[in-house]
């Protein structure tokens, strides 16, 4: 049974295509996919990725046609994983003490529906590797697709786009700053005081136009300050909007401002956590690469 061709493309492609997933599930201080349960919903959802990519080569060389139309069916469903992803993080978010943002949210649900997409893919190259050569050709083909799964996963961070360092947090009256950069008016003097004793400000200088143009967008920014009160805390409850992280833009500049009042005071780890928040997708802006955004920038 098992020396049968069909079957060792079926299994090695399958067994591909989960391990591939299961490498691309990160677990960290977003809790997203949350362990067991997130975990075991992508797991299935990429085993039956997995099975209808492994089957299509094998069923064209075997001319059984009316099976590849499983690709196309499994494309439509891969679409709805994605509305239901979308609909559960907005939701989730709604209650959120810092929201993650339009953007962040449709950046997760994007990356779930293109992960099972790249399931599908590794598990067809290497089902049908096995089936017109050998395991031996299987195995090859899951080596190189694990190493280039591995290479997409990854994208950039704000660390690579910008220079991130400490600002300071002062008050012209009520009025709050970051160095030249003003953020809001604090009327309450304990407010203020506590400001004083607890907040760190940051600063966020873009390399070049193309970083400006994506730091400027409020869904990046979100995605920031989301990050690192995730990380480090926040001090604040449901009815203490007014220590809210925020971030504000320098016009002339470009820079970005950031002030945050988190339970652990430490801005060595708030510099590192603002450098690895992910630079969005839907936020990234290259204006550089057009001669208008050139000639604009000398």
């Amino acid at each position: 049974m098992l020396d049968s061709p069909f079957l060792q493309a079926t299994l090695t492609g399958v067994a591909a295509g989960v391990l591939i997933r299961y490498s691309m599930l990160k677990r960290d201080y977003r809790q997203y996919p949350s362990y067991p349960h997130g975990t075991a919903i992508h797991l299935a959802t990429a085993f039956i990725a997995a099975v209808i990519g492994s089957v299509a080569i094998p069923a064209l060389i075997e001319k059984e046609f009316t099976a590849v139309t499983f690709l196309a069916l499994a494309a439509a469903q891969f679409r709805d994983v994605r509305d239901l992803e979308r609909m559960m993080l907005k939701n989730l978010d709604e209650i959120n003490l810092v929201s993650r943002g339009a953007e962040y949210v449709e950046g997760v649900a994007r990356v779930f529906e293109a992960r099972n997409y790249l399931v599908m893919f590794a598990s067809l190259l290497v089902g049908g590797a096995t089936y017109i050569g050998n395991i031996l050709y299987g195995l090859i083909v899951v080596a190189v697709t694990y190493y280039i799964s591995g290479r997409l996963k990854g994208g950039k961070v704000i660390g690579e786009i910008a220079r991130i360092r400490q600002g300071k947090v002062y008050f012209k009256g009520p009025n709050l700053f970051v160095e030249n950069i003003h953020f809001m008016n604090l009327g309450i003097e304990s407010i203020r005081e506590k400001y004083l004793e607890r907040a760190l400000g940051v600063i966020i200088e873009p390399l070049n136009d193309d970083a400006r143009a994506t730091l400027a967008s409020i869904g990046q920014r979100m995605a920031i300050a989301h990050d690192a009160a995730s990380i480090l805390g926040l001090y604040k409850d449901v009815d203490t909007a007014e220590y809210t992280p925020l971030l504000r833009r320098d016009l002339d500049t470009g820079r970005i401002g950031m002030v945050i009042v988190p339970i652990e005071k430490d801005i060595e780890f708030l510099l590192e956590a603002v450098e690895r928040v992910p630079v969005l997708e839907s936020a990234f802006r290259s204006p550089l690469k057009t001669s208008a955004g050139r000639k604009a920038s000398d």
